[in-house]
């Protein structure tokens, strides 16, 4: 079934609506390790603050009514703390922009492994060609930034792809299942909510008490709100609004604007081989992910 036009057109909307925030959100997380804060604590900011807005929601909306409990477990673990506290630790190795090459600029072709092993859905040509070159570039770019910037920048990017590989599944699954907004806040917030907060509050270490104000209130507003509730809705919606495929290409144009943001706001330097694998990045992605329109029936 076909979207209509004005779907397609909020799809669009979103997606490139998340690509600015998702831009300004690798700069706040990036920063978060000069605020005092443990990573334990951004990851209970993005449960706990969240789930101050979610649990109203979904006691008044009870989206559990449409969901198996496999896709509730399956959900929850897919956006649970196994993945978010993956990104945070690779901020601690790698700079702002390989945050956005290896999350996002990696995920077409994360995406077209995973149709494959798991639907089998065989590539076109043209998305093998733009899958070796986002690998290529990608290459070039972990290589460059363990030379250039950070002897450990391979550890982070190493992270930042397993982050891209649980946030692919979730991208998939929502396509596939045709999950609701209300479905999604309530497994990736209010769920994950309930399990990690008091494992949290109990043994894992925290600076939240010592934080100075400003940095502690610019977490709590970027890490609580931005990516469980208005990036995961935007996403959810782009997804089933504009495909998987789609969607992925434009979130894909978050390591130029990752690396820009880096490179005016925290000064992190771009090399000109960075800067040519970005280039490279982006042709591989155009040239991978771009659809041909359905004939029609």
């Amino acid at each position: 079934m076909s979207s209509s036009p004005s779907s397609q057109f909020t799809g669009y909307a979103a997606a490139w609506t998340i690509v600015f925030v998702w831009s300004f959100w690798l700069i706040v997380s990036r920063v978060a390790n000069d605020s005092g804060l443990t990573i334990y604590d951004l990851a209970a900011m993005r449960y706990g603050l969240a789930s101050l807005v979610a649990l109203p929601l979904c006691l008044y909306y009870k989206p559990w009514r449409g969901l198996r409990l496999f896709q509730i477990a399956v959900l929850s673990f897919i956006l649970g703390p196994v993945y978010i506290l993956c990104v945070f630790t690779g901020f601690h190795f790698a700079p702002a922009a390989h945050g956005g090459i290896f999350m996002n600029g990696v995920l077409p072709l994360i995406s077209i492994t995973f149709a494959l092993l798991l639907f089998q859905a065989k590539p076109s040509l043209r998305q093998v060609m733009g899958a070796a070159l986002i690998l290529l570039s990608a290459i070039v770019l972990a290589w460059d930034g363990s030379v250039t910037s950070e002897p450990d920048a391979w550890v982070g990017d190493l992270l930042f792809v397993i982050g891209a590989m649980f946030f692919a599944i979730y991208v998939i699954l929502s396509e596939r299942w045709q999950l609701s907004a209300m479905q999604i806040i309530f497994c990736g917030t209010v769920v994950n909510a309930v399990l990690y907060l008091p494992i949290w509050a109990l043994w894992l270490p925290s600076g939240l008490a010592d934080a100075p104000m400003g940095p502690l209130l610019l977490q709590a507003v970027y890490q609580g709100f931005v990516p469980n509730l208005i990036g995961l809705l935007l996403i959810a919606h782009a997804s089933r609004s504009i495909g998987t495929a789609n969607t992925s290409s434009i979130l894909a144009a978050v390591p130029g604007g990752g690396g820009l943001l880096g490179a005016l706001i925290l000064g992190e330097s771009l090399s000109w081989i960075s800067i040519s694998a970005i280039a490279l990045l982006t042709l591989g992605l155009l040239i991978s992910v771009r659809r041909r329109q359905p004939p029609p029936v």
